[in-house]
């Protein structure tokens, strides 16, 4: 994209002064004012993709990006992907591609109202892998600090209902009830705080997930154990359009609800290691 811009960039700044000129106070005029739509995005690489706590990597690395594209006036729409476990638990490309819109407004000084869906996507998986979930999402901001409450609601839908009364089924693709639907309440909140005079901000997260009890077609899951909390605690550090994070990330799923998940979360189906449990996450973001 940076390219293609930049062509034609340099395909204009050739063309004779006249051919494109506007009036000098126009386009000081127009500089004063703010885009009306902008763009924007990143990639990663982490050392492992936790969603809501649970690794879907199997703690193995991912790699991860997106782009969003929003209007001055509020509304948006953004895509993000990031690979799975690559042995074919979820189908297809192993991929998971996020297709997001949604609705950012300022309500007071120094808060953010966002109102939103997200369809979560499956590349090649299983025809009932796909879902839905919309979300809302309350930030406010007071000098260094900036936290945020939110809430995504899943409702009833097959791709997160209990179609395996247990892993071993999952592992070996046998539907116990094929067609079962149900819903999913997650609630969050996240709180940030930039140390001044450095590129540091440290960050704390905290959530709940409330609902499916099991996993979906495919082994697919938002909250497979039915319901857990997961928190984590970190921090970033920024240099230019680099971002490194730092964090701690662990839930309360025992090791013997994880067991119900390795068939399907862990490479080769070998149930070793719990991947619901507390690990530390690095990682390295590039926006854009």
């Amino acid at each position: 994209m940076t390219v293609r811009y930049g062509i034609v960039a340099a395909a204009l700044a050739v063309l004779p002064g006249g051919a494109l000129a506007e009036p000098e106070e126009t386009r000081a005029g127009d500089a004063a004012q703010p885009p009306a739509v902008t763009v924007s995005g990143s990639v990663a690489v982490a050392s492992d993709y936790r969603f809501r706590g649970v690794s879907q990597t199997d703690r193995q690395m991912a790699v991860q990006g997106g782009i969003t594209v929003a209007h001055v006036d509020g509304p948006y729409v953004g895509v993000w992907a990031s690979n799975l476990a690559g042995w074919g638990t979820f189908g297809g490309a192993n991929l998971e591609l996020d297709l997001i819109g949604g609705y950012r407004t300022a309500i007071g000084r120094g808060a953010t109202l966002d109102v939103g869906l997200t369809w979560y996507v499956y590349p090649g998986g299983a025809a009932k892998t796909d879902f839905a979930e919309p979300y809302v999402k309350l930030t406010g901001t007071t000098g260094p600090a900036t936290l945020t409450a939110g809430a995504a609601y899943a409702p009833r839908q097959q791709a997160i209902g209990k179609w395996y009364d247990d892993g071993a089924a999952a592992a070996a693709g046998v539907y116990d009830r094929p067609g079962a639907k149900d819903d999913n309440l997650y609630l969050w909140g996240d709180g940030a705080l930039a140390v001044a005079g450095t590129p540091v901000t440290a960050k704390a997260h905290i959530g709940h997930s409330r609902g499916q009890n099991g996993l979906g077609p495919n082994a697919t899951a938002v909250a497979p154990t039915g319901r857990y909390w997961d928190w984590s605690l970190g921090a970033d550090i920024a240099y230019r359009n680099l971002t490194f994070t730092l964090s701690y990330v662990d839930t309360d799923i025992s090791r013997r609800e994880a067991a119900y998940l390795q068939p399907s979360f862990s490479k080769g189906q070998d149930g070793i290691g719990s991947i619901a449990g507390a690990t530390v996450l690095a990682s390295l973001t590039a926006a854009f």
